[in-house]
């Protein structure tokens, strides 16, 4: 599996800790940026990750701010991206079972690098259930495919 991560200078500490851990889980690990605690806006990053999973670089993205929120509102403007928020072990096991969200957002002043370590491994530990969810993952793409614009802007 190939993991994309990136994040704003308030995840920065919180985003290589995260991928040493992938790493230390023989997992292929792209970093995205940022590369050190200089400030930069979190969109910037959080759009360039949501792309480069959409376009198939990566199976799975990883995106670190303060609160996680920002990013995670930034990938879910990218087609085909769902993206989701998450600082509790249930939500991202669900965020996969549930809802196949292929990027995970955390946030680093509010979950500390063990957490989010335990956050990560369940994370891609889970996979996607169909079932139930099938129906209401196709409707978030249907959804997704009546608001698309033109792939090339911005």
């Amino acid at each position: 599996m190939k993991v994309i991560v990136g994040a704003d200078h308030l995840g920065f500490e919180l985003k290589e800790t995260i991928k040493s851990h992938l790493r230390e889980k023989g997992i292929d690990v792209i970093d995205a940026g940022t590369y050190d605690t200089n400030p930069v806006d979190y969109p910037d990053v959080g759009l360039a990750v949501a792309r480069r999973v959409a376009a198939g670089e990566a199976e799975r993205g990883i995106l670190v701010c303060g609160t996680g929120i920002g990013m995670a509102i930034v990938a879910n403007k990218v087609p085909g991206v769902r993206a989701a928020q998450c600082h509790d072990v249930y939500s991202a096991e669900r965020a996969r079972k549930s809802n196949n969200a292929q990027i995970m957002t955390l946030g680093s002043l509010v979950v500390g690098p063990e957490l989010a370590k335990k956050l990560v491994d369940v994370w891609l530990e889970s996979e996607f259930q169909g079932g139930r969810s099938g129906p209401k993952v196709e409707k978030i793409n249907a959804i997704d495919r009546m608001y698309r614009k033109d792939e090339g802007a911005v």
